[in-house]
């Protein structure tokens, strides 16, 4: 089962790609949601606010995945996804990539364009430090204090990570785990009398 997926933790290093005196500028941003997309392309734009053209694509989601990609005025499909294209065949989501353009006063026709804003999109990735990540889902265990030891045992020989505790005479533990685990783990709580797991919406 493919319980993994490739993204960034960080933005890259800005990157430069020249082409008869347009220039474009290169950037990856880590996103999770439409919200920092919005941040980070009005970042750029008062970074460089003499550019004509602020085209990117992004990819949100882990096993259903959703895009989006834009032109910013050029041509129809010749900027957006030739970036968007890039973010596929690195195999990345929860990704910004954005080509920031200075025209240099001569027109590159599309077919210039597209490989221009790929190859823009190519070196801000390649200069990206991308991370494999698993796949992971969270559950709540319930249980009762004199059950702890066993409980944190469980824990400890499958390699769980214990995201939030409440130890008290109840005691409450929010767990993480590998989703090709997760059916096991549910089976080996389940046999155990009176620890109580639910899987959790995180």
């Amino acid at each position: 089962m493919d319980d993994f997926y490739k993204t960034i933790t960080k933005p890259s290093i800005e990157t430069l790609f020249k082409d008869r005196n347009s220039k474009f500028y290169g950037y990856a941003f880590p996103v999770t949601d439409e919200a920092s997309i919005k941040d980070f392309l009005e970042f750029l734009k008062k970074k460089h606010h003499a550019a004509r053209h602020f085209c990117y694509a992004w990819q949100l989601g882990l096993e259903s995945t959703r895009y989006r990609a834009n032109d910013d005025g050029e041509p129809n499909n010749s900027a957006g996804m030739p970036i968007y294209g890039q973010i596929q065949s690195f195999e990345l989501t929860n990704i910004l990539v954005v080509s920031v353009r200075y025209f240099g006063g001569t027109k590159l026709g599309v077919g210039g364009l597209i490989n221009a804003y790929r190859s823009s999109a190519r070196l801000a990735l390649e200069s990206s430090i991308i991370e494999k990540k698993t796949i992971n889902i969270f559950f709540q265990l319930n249980f009762e204090y004199d059950l702890m030891s066993k409980v944190l045992r469980i824990i400890k020989e499958n390699s769980i990570i214990i995201q939030n505790q409440k130890l008290e005479i109840n005691c409450e533990l929010i767990i993480s785990v590998r989703k090709s685990d997760a059916k096991k783990i549910v089976k080996i709580f389940d046999a155990f009398y009176k620890v109580q797991i639910k899987s959790l919406e995180i």
